[in-house]
């Protein structure tokens, strides 16, 4: 799956226990959960089918002010989400947006590669936290 500016990741697990290994894994590491949206309850709340898609959004001040420091507009892609969703043959998937994809859309220099870059390595730790089985 190729999309623009979204890291992707083949979940081992069915979407409810990627979501839920997700959660853990964000707040074993101190992060703050706001919100879990269930993409897929809204849309039985209406009477349209949609598989499991759910969207978590987390994240710490720490980590995402100095990118609004550096651009503002960056206010409306933070905090941090990952989308968690099983496509039309089953399979479960994690995707986050990259954060240098972020940077590059609002503008950020390269004064703020530290922080993207380690919000990404962080991204990628969790997405394998959630998605894959220990080894």
């Amino acid at each position: 799956m190729t999309i623009p500016g979204l890291t992707t990741h083949r979940s081992a697990f069915d979407p409810a226990q990627t979501a839920d290994r997700l959660a853990a894994a964000i707040q074993s590491r101190g992060l703050t959960l706001f919100a879990r949206v269930d993409h897929a309850a809204g849309a039985a709340a209406v009477g349209l089918p949609l598989r499991p898609t759910e969207l978590l959004m987390f994240g710490n001040a720490k980590g995402g002010t100095p990118l609004m420091q550096a651009a503002q507009t960056i206010g409306i892609d933070l905090p941090l989400r990952a989308l968690v969703w099983q496509d039309e043959a089953g399979t479960t998937w994690l995707g986050t947006n990259d954060p240098a994809w972020l940077a590059q859309r609002h503008g950020i220099g390269a004064a703020a590669d530290t922080t993207v870059n380690a919000i990404r390595t962080l991204l990628g730790a969790l997405a394998r936290e959630a998605t894959a089985t220990p080894a």
